[in-house]
């Protein structure tokens, strides 16, 4: 068992936000990374993908997720399941951002809409 303190959790800053990692392979030994999003307000994701699940549950503010190629209008306390091989992206609220807590396998990696392979994000590792 691991415990992984407040003041341990690695932060990694994007240009639409930033991404606590509270357990990872690299963080905990943890078999899952499991990380918060915090999304500046109107922050718009990249279009990309994953090659496993990633589990996205709001917790503050809203988005609007497009996934395979549905939109859907998300909330605090809403929870996707974001499917291995679906591209999706999301877009923060431009009034209030939003909190998201995700969770997703040890090492997955995100790829460009054709395929290209991004690599594992610092976050997951």
């Amino acid at each position: 068992m691991s415990v992984i303190r407040d003041a341990e959790a690695r932060r990694s800053e994007t240009p639409g936000g930033v991404m606590t990692t509270f357990a990872s392979p690299t963080q905990g030994g943890a078999s899952r990374a499991l990380w918060k999003v915090d999304a500046r307000p109107g922050a718009e994701g990249p279009v990309h993908d994953f090659d496993s699940e990633q589990v996205w549950s709001w917790v503050a503010g809203a988005a609007t997720v497009e996934l395979g190629g549905e939109t859907y209008a998300v909330a605090a306390g809403d929870t996707v399941v974001m499917p291995a091989r679906t591209v999706r992206r999301v877009l923060a609220d431009p009034g209030t951002g939003y909190t998201a807590i995700v969770t997703a396998a040890s090492g997955a990696r995100a790829l460009a809409p054709d395929g290209a392979d991004y690599g594992v994000p610092p976050w997951i590792a």
